[in-house]
């Protein structure tokens, strides 16, 4: 399915190890090797967020430029996409919970009211990033008990550690829901619409 599309084109890498993002470029007929930027991510969300000025989309199109750049250093004849998602409740970031106790508190948090979804994706080739966009997604938590989401992180299990919010809207997480406003593509953190278009601007894909 995939020859038409990238036949004698540069070859591609995603700077992530998101298993949705991975999924995402799959089911639209890329071919292309995974390459973590290997940033400390927590670290670099940190000083960036406490910059004045940043707003929380700018932290997350930073974030997704530093990672496209960081694989295309080493690189250079690819194109490398890099992405980023921050999420906002009352203006306030989040990070991902450390603990299942921590998950626990963010959803406490997060029930009942809407947050804000920023995701960012970057193409970079020969170390510099040459293209970003930014999309945004509002999604509005049912009201849940305690004794709910206590069932609901048992059943979820630990990967949700891995996601900021506690929750994977493609899998359980969705039961979480009242409402999701956007792209369903941005909500799972690679806007994937402008990326394609992007690909075939730069000739990585065929147009």
């Amino acid at each position: 399915m995939s020859a038409f599309l990238q036949s004698g084109k540069p070859p591609l890498i995603l700077a992530s190890e998101s298993t949705a993002r991975v999924r995402l470029l799959e089911a639209a007929g890329l071919v292309f090797i995974v390459e973590p930027a290997g940033l400390d991510e927590a670290t670099m969300r940190l000083a960036i967020s406490s910059e004045d000025g940043l707003d929380p989309q700018d932290v997350a199109e930073v974030l997704a430029r530093a990672k496209a750049e960081a694989v295309s250093d080493i690189a250079s004849a690819a194109w490398v996409i890099g992405a980023d998602q921050v999420l906002t409740l009352d203006g306030a970031i989040l990070s991902k919970p450390d603990s299942m106790e921590e998950a626990r508190v963010q959803l406490l948090d997060l029930s009942g009211k809407t947050h804000i979804l920023h995701s960012a994706v970057a193409l970079a080739s020969k170390g510099e990033a040459s293209w970003a966009h930014i999309e945004t997604a509002h999604l509005t938590m049912r009201k849940l008990t305690p004794q709910y989401i206590g069932r609901y992180l048992a059943a979820a299990g630990e990967e949700v550690l891995g996601c900021v919010g506690a929750y994977q809207v493609e899998a359980l997480g969705i039961q979480l829901f009242e409402k999701i406003e956007g792209d369903f593509f941005t909500v799972l953190g690679l806007p994937l619409l402008p990326l394609l278009d992007a690909l075939r601007r730069e000739g990585v894909i065929e147009g």
